[in-house]
């Protein structure tokens, strides 16, 4: 039995509003009428949808759909039965529990909307595409979620009779090729990319969809994260795990170059560089990405953990995928570093305390040291928050009540002695690096680091810090002095932020009642200095009769070039980049 997430008032009426205005003809009632009485029956379809929704049990009254045969599309054989599929019509409450039952619960859930803006002499151009993923395909054809995504588990396909629906609780799910996390590039290649072993290609000007792309037939894996790094020399790097009787592994996958390739989506000559067995293989840890210098790639092994226990039964239990996460704050955080040319696992073992990271914003090679600097929380608790219920809590003290209890994101810097040997004595600071308070000690179990905070108290303003970016092109792996970011001072983010590394100052666009995205900087064509370029964004607002807009601000000043006003409503989002299109 399955117990779902219940409602408030505010979210039923603005369901019903959204409503067909078509009569099922099990309602003695027109819907029609029904909904414009709904404001005073409203309390009452309440408590009957929430009892529902607590119970998991509903009335059968309001189960009984009439089914009607719908012909797929309009040039088909009208004598042949599979050119049909069935449409159900339920009674008026029955969709509206409908609604409830059949939703995606996280901010993560959501179908994968691509949106582009083209700029060429002056003028900016949008337009946007839902990615023709599988998982998509199927929803729309059922009219219902069919594949289970992050935090919503799809439920067994009511058509089927009682036994196959238990049964099919049993089966394990196929990955969503829901690609909603970030645009990638592989030998030249732009995909969409999400945490499964799935990706999609993409045509970068008109957002089609185009092959599916599945890791594991190029490389033992079983997914990768949608944050690759790129080498000079064309080379792409990502992290992948791999489970089976021999363990659970994190596996550093090389991409070669484009050199010769064939068109269509093609990962050929990818190579698991290291596999670095987890240190519980019962329940390995959660990650986003990962850090890469000139030299090394960098694993964060995290204690946010995923139960492989409760991942197995996690269908049997009606729990969706986040449910089988857990944040474990006694256990240490890991630094795994490899050798990016020989592929050598380090022996030194590098932790600290607990975090929580999603995002790096560089890593770099100083003097036999290596620098980190992520964006780092102490709670991991955070990544299951972000549930549609929390998003939808009224504006003001419910709200607030929920941002209050996330942990905020700030950058942190961590320094890594790359040669450790026996000869130093233990509790001892291995750093000798000017202008850096953070530490590494060895131990006994190796060498314990502590963080230095790059940011002054100016920042907390603006609340924490996520989504960091930096001139990637130029200053990826390399010494660095500027990064620009989102400002969180609520939910979402409301501000843009330039950080300047030398005295940690700090430049700030911020706007009420507006709501940033992901900054990506863009290096000027003759750039001299780190920051000669602009930092571009999406603004989205709730304001009724205001437009959201692509925001281009001058990296250096951080003062405003100009807007792109869309006349759409344009969803929040995650990650973006920028890349030039060939003159002719």
């Amino acid at each position: 039995m399955c117990q779902f997430s219940t409602i408030n008032e505010e979210v039923l009426i603005d369901t019903v509003s959204h409503l067909k205005s078509s009569t099922c003809s099990l309602d003695t009632l027109p819907t029609k009428f029904l909904k414009n009485v709904f404001y005073s029956i409203s309390a009452d379809i309440l408590q009957i949808v929430n009892t529902s929704l607590m119970s998991g049990v509903f009335p059968n009254a309001l189960k009984t759909a009439v089914v009607k045969p719908l012909l797929k599309k309009k040039n088909l054989d009208t004598n042949l039965l599979n050119n049909y599929r069935p449409i159900s019509n339920l009674p008026f409450i029955g969709k509206i529990i409908e609604k409830f039952v059949f939703k995606y619960n996280h901010w993560f859930d959501g179908m994968a909307l691509m949106h582009r803006f083209h700029i060429r002499d002056g003028l900016v151009t949008y337009s946007s595409r839902f990615l023709q993923s599988d998982s998509y395909v199927q929803n729309l054809e059922k009219n219902r979620i069919v594949v289970s995504e992050f935090g919503t588990l799809a439920m067994p396909d009511p058509c089927k009779n009682i036994f196959a629906r238990f049964f099919s609780r049993f089966q394990i799910p196929k990955s969503t090729d829901n690609a909603g996390v970030s645009f990638v590039k592989y030998k030249g290649d732009f995909y969409v990319s999400t945490e499964t072993t799935y990706m999609r290609k993409i045509d970068p000007q008109s957002l089609e969809t185009k092959e599916k792309v599945d890791w594991s037939t190029y490389v033992a894996i079983n997914a990768a994260t949608a944050h690759p790094h790129y080498g000079r020399d064309g080379a792409a790097y990502n992290l992948g795990n791999s489970y089976g009787a021999r363990g659970y592994f994190y596996n550093i996958i090389r991409v070669p170059p484009a050199e010769g390739k064939k068109d269509g989506a093609d990962l050929s000559g990818a190579e698991i560089l290291c596999s670095i067995p987890a240190a519980d293989p019962r329940k390995p840890s959660y990650y986003h990405s990962f850090a890469m210098s000139e030299n090394y790639v960098i694993f964060i092994e995290q204690p946010i953990k995923l139960d492989l226990l409760k991942f197995m039964l996690y269908r049997v239990q009606g729990k969706s995928f986040h449910k089988v996460m857990s944040w474990e704050p006694q256990l240490d955080t890991v630094f795994h570093v490899i050798d990016r040319r020989t592929g050598q696992l380090s022996s030194t073992r590098y932790y600290t305390s607990a975090m929580f990271t999603l995002h790096q914003i560089n890593a770099y090679e100083d003097n036999g040291y290596l620098i980190m600097d992520m964006c780092c929380g102490d709670d991991g608790n955070v990544i299951g928050d972000f549930t549609v219920e929390n998003l939808r809590k009224a504006a003001g003290e419910e709200l607030d009540k929920f941002y209050n209890s996330l942990c905020t994101n700030l950058p942190r810097r961590y320094v890594l002695p790359l040669e450790v040997n026996g000869e130093e004595p233990n509790d001892k600071n291995l750093i000798s690096l000017p202008n850096t308070t953070a530490t590494a000690v060895k131990t006994e179990t190796g060498v314990f680091c502590t963080h230095e905070n790059l940011y002054n108290d100016n920042l907390l303003e603006y609340g924490g810090l996520e989504f960091p970016q930096i001139n990637y092109s130029h200053y990826n792996a390399r010494p660095y002095r500027y990064f620009y970011a989102c400002g969180f001072g609520h939910v979402f983010g409301d501000s843009l932020l330039k950080i300047d590394l030398e005295g940690k100052k700090l430049k700030v666009w911020r706007h009420p009642g507006l709501f940033t995205s992901e900054p990506v900087f863009v290096p000027a064509p003759d750039a001299k200095d780190e920051d000669d370029g602009v930092v571009m964004s999406v603004i989205i607002t709730p304001r009724e009769r205001k437009s959201s807009f692509l925001l281009v601000l001058d990296a250096k000043t951080f003062t405003e070039l100009g807007r792109a006003e869309v006349p759409v409503d344009i969803p929040s989002g995650t990650h973006g980049l920028f890349y030039n299109i060939p003159v002719c």
